[in-house]
């Protein structure tokens, strides 16, 4: 069947995720994906449409590889059809659309059967109105965080990794001869894949020496992964990764593979679900290898393109200074993009220097009169500890996404009254030593001004009043 062999085949993949020498101009080759719309939970809604037909094609300039659904099968259904048909599967056990990402099966990969999906019930993540962090630190009435890390293993590799790893279960019950699934990583891809392989699928995890919190290293270990940790950064190990799956039938799971991105766009679509299908003005997101801005400019065009709703919002992506290519290409004008060699950052996640994704991400950004900004080490550890204060415990990708809109506020660009979701995209329990660090004051050339130490006292009443009563008075 055809709908298995050019999507799934990893050398293909492989070969065709190449960089081109012309690279950063129209990124989208395509995939397309026909979805006849198949309504197999509540509520009862008009019958499905005949059968489309399922066809590919695919650009052989080197660029990366895209999924396009047939969206004129999927426009014989109204707008208003699509958000009753979502909304219902909200909160339900029924498999497998109690998922954040199946619940919007027939938008993401509608020809699996139910019983080859691998999931977790991800997605579904908090949007959490950050009303103390925006009226005390911004002046903001209507500012959101998107819990993305809330979830199965704690990031929002979480929504891809489920339709990936379910597609590759479904060609090995085809008899496909894949033998596993490898990804390079600088830790959360690691993470999703090898909790998610655990089904039976074997993993192999490229991961930069060094370079990757013990919280994150422990995770694919601990799930069964063959990890190897080799002595090069992410963008090393991403190279010796789309090498091997040349040579070897090993299924590349990372972002460059289009297969995730579809699970990913799946967060943008559940914002507007949870804004009772409102649109937000901004969306601020985190990156890095830069697939995951590409997504969430896919799903909000998807709800614009289907009924759903009538604009997309502006997005911004938000850079560490330490790796900051796109932000240099959209300073420039976007006349001319360079990779960097990234820097140590403490949002060692999007420590990437030469991210796969970066047509796509000037594509979403170009088509959402979108921004870049950055932010400095000292500003991202500061924005993630003055969120913490506000009962938070974000990730310092977060902070990074913070600290760009604390920018964007300061210049007037994002206004007090403008409804803006700050994405999250890790759980703050997998950067402890950076907290632990900040707060304590031992990160070397930062000033850390809004460390909250322990202070130390002697099992003396007096001396504890003292400290009680000094507490106190300063908070009078």
């Amino acid at each position: 069947m055809a709908s298995s062999h050019l999507l799934n085949s990893s050398s293909l993949l492989s070969k065709s995720n190449s960089q081109s020498p012309h690279r950063h101009r129209h990124p989208r080759p395509t995939v397309v994906c026909a979805a006849t719309p198949s309504i197999t939970s509540p509520p009862v809604l008009p019958p499905s449409a005949p059968p489309p037909g399922l066809s590919f094609s695919a650009n052989r300039d080197g660029s990366l590889l895209d999924v396009q659904h047939d969206m004129d099968a999927l426009k014989q259904y109204d707008g208003d059809y699509w958000k009753t048909l979502f909304d219902s599967r909200v909160g339900t056990t029924k498999w497998p659309y109690g998922s954040g990402v199946w619940s919007k099966k027939e938008w993401v990969l509608p020809e699996i059967d139910d019983e080859d999906i691998v999931s977790a019930f991800e997605g579904n993540s908090n949007l959490f109105w950050a009303e103390r962090f925006g009226k005390k630190i911004l002046g903001m009435n209507d500012l959101w965080v998107k819990h993305c890390g809330i979830s199965h293993t704690g990031s929002f590799k979480d929504l891809g990794m489920t339709v990936l790893v379910s597609q590759v279960n479904r060609l090995r019950k085809m008899n496909s001869p894949l033998v596993g699934v490898g990804c390079a990583s600088t830790g959360d891809t690691s993470a999703a894949l090898s909790a998610y392989c655990a089904c039976g699928i074997p993993s192999i995890v490229f991961l930069p020496a060094n370079k990757i919190s013990m919280a994150q290293l422990v995770q694919p270990i601990a799930n069964g992964a063959f990890v190897l940790s080799i002595d090069t950064d992410f963008d090393g190990c991403m190279k010796l990764i789309r090498q091997i799956t040349t040579e070897l039938p090993i299924y590349l799971a990372n972002s460059l593979n289009s297969l995730r991105l579809e699970g990913q766009k799946t967060s943008a679509i559940e914002i507007l679900q949870q804004f009772d299908w409102e649109v937000p003005d901004w969306v601020i997101v985190p990156g890095g290898n830069l697939g995951n801005i590409y997504a969430f400019y896919k799903g909000f065009k998807m709800c614009q393109e289907l009924g759903l709703v009538d604009r997309i919002p502006r997005l911004v992506c938000a850079q560490a200074q330490n790796a900051n290519p796109l932000f240099q290409y959209y300073s420039s004008g976007w006349s001319e993009f360079s990779p960097v060699t990234a820097k140590t950052t403490f949002a060692s996640a999007i420590q990437i220097g030469d991210p796969v994704s970066i047509d796509r991400a000037v594509y979403a950004l170009k088509k959402s009169n979108g921004i870049v900004e950055e932010a400095t080490e000292e500003e991202l550890m500061d924005a993630m500890a003055l969120a913490d204060s506000t009962g938070m415990f974000i990730c310092p990708h977060t902070g990074v996404a913070l600290s760009a809109l604390m920018k964007l506020r300061g210049n007037g660009i994002i206004g007090p009254n403008d409804r803006t979701v700050v994405v999250s995209t890790a759980h703050g329990l997998k950067f402890t030593q950076a907290k632990i660090d900040y707060h304590s004051g031992a990160i070397e050339e930062m000033e850390c001004r809004y460390s909250n130490p322990p202070v130390s006292v002697k099992a003396d009443f007096g001396l504890v009043m003292d400290e009680l009563k000094k507490f106190l008075s300063e908070r009078r």
